[in-house]
């Protein structure tokens, strides 16, 4: 008879048996079994609930073909992955970049089932997008290809069955576009997307939850450690929405952002940005969608490090919002060699798992992806519902809900760690709490 170390042992190999190619997967796998191998050992049912778990309900891809302003022909690939539905309708964003394919995606959607799982909320995971990258395509090809999508995705979907979200590259434009082709060829006006533009359906509080979430989390961490965000010099890369209102929300509990990025390099704020220099930042990202290299013609004091990355700066805080892996072994260790006490991950899995060890091994507190930028999908469970209810809360009633959502996994994780023996280490507690509310769940639905 084989030992549970066997066993555990087996499940992982037939997992990176299966698809050995989809590295980006892999990680977000390998990172999640860590954690739980105490909860395997303890009880060998889970083990099977795992196994079962990192195999998605269903994996959509599909063509999206269309028209460019040349009238030539383009085809993008569009992906849907259908994570989990034990807790709810799917639920997870939509990514629109050139870097996307099923691997991506993967990752991306068993993450979300941990993510969700964490906000309390009934909601079950998915994740989607496609090929597609919109810098310097006009409205009229992004609505084009977006009605392209929708065409196709539109029958897996429903306010019951899966609703799906923006994510990079997908805001309230593409939404928007997205909406209007669902309502034309379903005949059916009902929250089957979140983060839609208020006058026709949508939360107050959406656009900034992400970033306010991941602020309220690093707060709660802070607080438990005896610390407030008083003063605190803290670096963010990317410059979109997250990264947006994770300054915008640093500023008014006190702290000082000074940095924001994208992929040519950072912009650095030597005495932090004020809430104009916030705003000029998302006008120029949101409305003209250039550089933000452009930012430095607006300030005097501004310094613009071309092919740099933020994390060379010397802080006390760190906010990684851009995108996947964007910190690695090096990155880390020179956030640490920079005095920096604290990573809370606006963005999903920015940072590979060698990083996560360097922050360990330097006791630098951590707020993983999966606990820290809940709060977007968090206030999407709450536009569900509010389109439910066919009522709009006011914005101080989101809030208040955000807020209480990001204590509650804060909470949640801490004590799911020490239920564990694992002391505060948030990263396995929130794997562990996201991951037993979801495997009961499957457990008691029986084997589908």
């Amino acid at each position: 008879m084989s030992t549970a170390a066997e066993k555990i042992a087996a499940v992982r190999a037939n997992i990176r048996a299966r698809d050995p190619e989809q590295k980006e997967f892999l990680q977000a796998v390998d990172e999640v079994f860590e954690s739980l191998t105490p909860v395997f050992e303890k009880d060998p049912k889970y083990l099977e609930a795992f196994e079962r778990l990192v195999e998605p309900e269903r994996q959509i891809v599909f063509r999206v073909p269309w028209i460019d302003d040349n009238g030539v022909q383009q085809v993008n690939r569009g992906f849907r992955v259908q994570m989990s539905s034990a807790l709810g309708p799917y639920k997870g964003g939509l990514r629109f970049h050139p870097t996307v394919n099923l691997s991506v995606i993967k990752f991306l959607a068993f993450e979300q089932t941990l993510k969700n799982s964490l906000t309390t909320l009934m909601m079950g995971a998915g994740k989607g997008g496609m090929d597609f990258n919109p810098r310097g395509r006009s409205d009229r090809e992004v609505m084009a290809v977006c009605q392209s999508f929708m065409t196709e995705l539109y029958r897996h979907i429903g306010a019951d069955v899966d609703v799906p979200a923006g994510d990079i590259n997908v805001g309230a434009r593409e939404i928007g576009y997205l909406f209007g082709q669902y309502k034309r060829i379903a005949n059916n006006f009902t929250g089957v997307l979140t983060g839609k533009d208020l006058r026709w359906g949508g939360s107050l509080i959406r656009p900034e939850a992400t970033g306010y979430g991941c602020v309220y989390f690093a707060q709660n961490y802070l607080k438990y450690k005896g610390e407030s965000m008083k003063g605190k010099r803290c670096v963010i890369s990317g410059s979109g929405n997250v990264a947006q209102y994770t300054a915008e929300k640093l500023l008014q509990l006190g702290a000082v952002p000074i940095t924001f990025s994208d992929s040519n390099g950072y912009v650095l704020e030597p005495n932090g940005f004020t809430q104009e220099q916030i705003n000029h930042v998302m006008e120029l990202k949101n409305v003209k969608r250039v550089r933000i290299s452009e930012y430095c013609a607006f300030s005097q004091t501004a310094q613009y490090f071309p092919g740099k990355k933020p994390w060379e700066v010397p802080a006390d805080l760190a906010f990684p919002s851009a995108t996947q892996n964007e910190i690695d072994q090096e990155d880390a260790d020179t956030l640490v060699a920079n005095g920096v006490k604290g990573v809370f991950e606006g963005a999903n899995m920015p940072s590979t798992n060698e990083a996560i060890e360097v922050y360990k091994k330097a006791n630098v507190m951590f707020g993983p992806a999966k606990a820290a930028n809940a709060g977007g999908v968090a206030v999407s469970g709450l536009e569900m519902a509010q389109n439910s209810q066919r009522l709009q809360w006011t914005r101080e009633e989101v809030d208040s809900h955000l807020e209480r959502i990001m204590k509650d996994i804060f909470d949640n994780s801490l004590a799911a760690a020490q239920a564990y023996g694992l002391k505060d280490d948030i990263q396995a507690g929130a794997n562990i709490a996201g991951f037993l509310k979801v495997a009961d769940s499957m457990l008691h639905q029986g084997c589908v």
